[in-house]
């Protein structure tokens, strides 16, 4: 199975350093069945990709909470046995193609890093302050947070890792 792991830099460099992401369980993102049924798509590829959105999510909520890290959102794909991750009980807003995966996990078994671009750093920023208010409801606030959704994440080999963390 596919999963998404939303993370920042600084987490991506200790996964790196690592050789593996822990502690588990690690959160991740999914082709679940609530997100099958939210999308209304049998098209595998528009469900993964909704899945990395809903990672850049999550990783933005990573980077708002961490004021040291850069302002870019990190996922990091990565191939699981499906026995490894199970889907987060609800289909919700904040649970929304939600995993677990119950195992470390080797940095060798990811397929990809997607990073944002540098000139995305300022709309992810303000989209970082922006998540408290948007959480509570602003639409301002809501819009802001939706404009770093503009910018595509990059994809990126594992063996490029070194040069993102540098």
């Amino acid at each position: 199975m596919r999963v998404y792991v939303p993370l920042t830099l600084p987490g991506l460099a200790e996964a790196h350093g690592a050789g593996e992401l822990a502690p588990a369980p690690l959160r991740a993102y999914a082709v679940t069945p609530g997100l099958r049924e939210w999308y209304v798509s049998d098209d595998i590829e528009e469900l993964e990709y909704a899945a990395l959105g809903r990672a850049a999510l999550a990783s933005l909520r990573l980077v708002a909470a961490d004021p040291a890290a850069a302002r870019r959102r990190v996922v990091l794909a990565l191939d699981v046995p499906d026995k490894a991750a199970a889907a987060v009980p609800g289909v919700d807003e904040a649970t929304l193609g939600q995993v677990t995966v119950d195992a470390v996990v080797r940095l060798t078994a990811a397929g990809a890093v997607h990073v944002d671009a540098d000139e995305a750093e300022k709309d992810v920023a303000a989209a970082a302050g922006a998540l408290a208010a948007a959480d509570a409801g602003d639409d301002d606030a809501q819009f802001t947070v939706d404009g770093a959704e503009d910018h595509e994440l990059l994809w990126f080999g594992i063996q490029e890792i070194p040069n993102l963390i540098a």
